[in-house]
């Protein structure tokens, strides 16, 4: 399933769908270096459409499952000197959903705030905590030995997991805290990753009616 072009320059430009009585929150980010060019549209209060292109095939598989799963509609267009390593390419995306999504939070008012999720792939098994604090902080922790080294899909580093993980996570203004419980298949054991997150954003980012404000005894976050 793929987001159409109309919808995703409607959510950027100017909300008009709703969730309930509420705007949807959407964000349009793009940020272009000399190693790399991302434009990116998200809408936290989507089904889980993603229209991704990275010149990544296994990182599009692995950003359309992130989008699936967090019920966030997701189009991403990315470019960059993949001929080199894809590493600019990978890690600028991460940081651009990264902005995207602080951008469409807004305030935070509202929100659920914390969010966790246990996730199993045949034998993989990850788990995820997000608590969406404006504290950017992350854990990463139980990957097998040598996963950092692996090649999925022919490009995609098992290393490259904890860049767009702490890229995300730093440019969301998320603490983040993502651990391996089981796995071999080093495809498995990403995807798990992947989709514990988005499980566990999808009940962070939710609204809670029951909600008043801004979920902090502070009043900011």
């Amino acid at each position: 399933m793929s987001m159409s072009p109309a919808k995703a320059t409607a959510a950027q430009a100017d909300p008009t769908g709703s969730v309930g009585d509420e705007a949807h929150r959407t964000a349009h980010v793009a940020r272009t270096t000399s190693e790399s060019s991302v434009e990116l549209w998200l809408d936290l209060d989507g089904t889980g459409e993603a229209d991704v292109e990275t010149g990544v095939p296994f990182y599009d598989h692995m950003l359309r499952s992130l989008a699936k799963h967090s019920l966030i509609d997701l189009r991403v267009r990315s470019s960059g000197d993949i001929e080199i390593d894809v590493h600019h390419t990978v890690e600028d995306t991460a940081i651009v959903l990264g902005q995207a999504l602080r951008e469409a939070l807004g305030d935070k008012s509202g929100i659920s705030r914390f969010g966790d999720a246990t996730v199993p792939l045949d034998e993989a098994l990850a788990t995820a905590v997000v608590d969406v604090a404006g504290r950017p902080y992350v854990v990463h922790e139980g990957e097998p030995e040598g996963q950092q080294y692996v090649l999925i899909g022919g490009h995609f580093t098992g290393s490259m997991t904890r860049h767009v993980l702490e890229s995300f996570a730093t440019n969301a203004g998320l603490c983040l805290h993502v651990r391996v419980l089981a796995g071999r298949d080093p495809h498995h054991i990403v995807e798990a990753q992947f989709k514990a997150v988005a499980r566990a954003l999808r009940a962070a980012v939710a609204r809670d009616p029951r909600v008043v404000g801004i979920p902090s005894a502070k009043g900011a976050l």
